[in-house]
């Protein structure tokens, strides 16, 4: 059973011997069986040689990090330095939309993010860097139009910060390798957390392992 976030150290209390991210990147550039890398961009050979690039050079302090295989088995915890670039550069690194949204805390409209009703066994990556964050056995239906998730897959990959820019006290959810801005966490989801990550789609990259069509015939 996945635990739920505990409050921490860099974390709040939400408002109402293993392989290396370069082992593993090498093995998405190979996969031609249960793993389909459908966000846009994911799968190609520019993002992955950009997120080499960004485990090669991290530029800031080594934290611990869970890590996965794509199928969301836990390869256990690694040391990886923490990543920092300038506005210039992830707007290279990313699309405009995702940058919007990840580097400028924006948000999607409910009901038009890619992820929102999308329900298949897989893992949910950090767009920007490719830590895992999300498990799809985590998933479920909100109603909101945002995708939802009552624990992320370990309380390591995500920190929280408080939000104020509308005004009242809201719970920020971040990527902790690289800061990217993913949504904001409530006290209204279900059992057993009763906690409610509420994300952008464009913040995600949805790794399915999913049983391709030929393999079942």
């Amino acid at each position: 059973m996945l635990s739920a976030m505990q409050p921490s150290k860099g974390n709040r209390k939400p408002s109402g011997g293993y392989p290396s991210r370069r082992a593993f990147l090498g093995v998405c550039a190979g996969l031609t069986g249960l793993t389909a890398c459908r966000v846009e961009g994911y799968g190609s050979d520019a993002w992955r040689e950009r997120w080499v690039l960004l485990d090669a050079d991290p530029r800031g302090v080594p934290i611990s990090l869970a890590e996965f295989v794509d199928t969301g088995t836990s390869a256990g915890m690694v040391e990886q330095g923490v990543i920092r670039r300038t506005p210039a550069e992830w707007k290279e690194l990313l699309s405009g939309r995702q940058y919007e949204i990840v580097r400028g805390k924006g948000t999607e409209f409910a009901f038009t993010g890619e992820y929102n009703k999308v329900y298949e066994p897989g893992l949910y990556r950090c767009i920007a860097c490719g830590t895992a964050l999300f498990s799809s056995d985590t998933k479920f239906d909100s109603g909101t139009g945002w995708p939802s998730f009552w624990t992320p897959i370990a309380p390591e990959n995500v920190k929280t910060e408080e939000d104020r820019s509308l005004g009242l006290p809201r719970t920020e959810v971040l990527c902790a390798r690289c800061d990217g801005h993913l949504g904001h966490v409530f006290m209204d989801g279900p059992p057993p957390t009763n906690l409610r990550y509420c994300l952008n789609s464009a913040a995600l990259a949805f790794i399915s392992r999913a049983e391709p069509q030929d393999a079942r015939d």
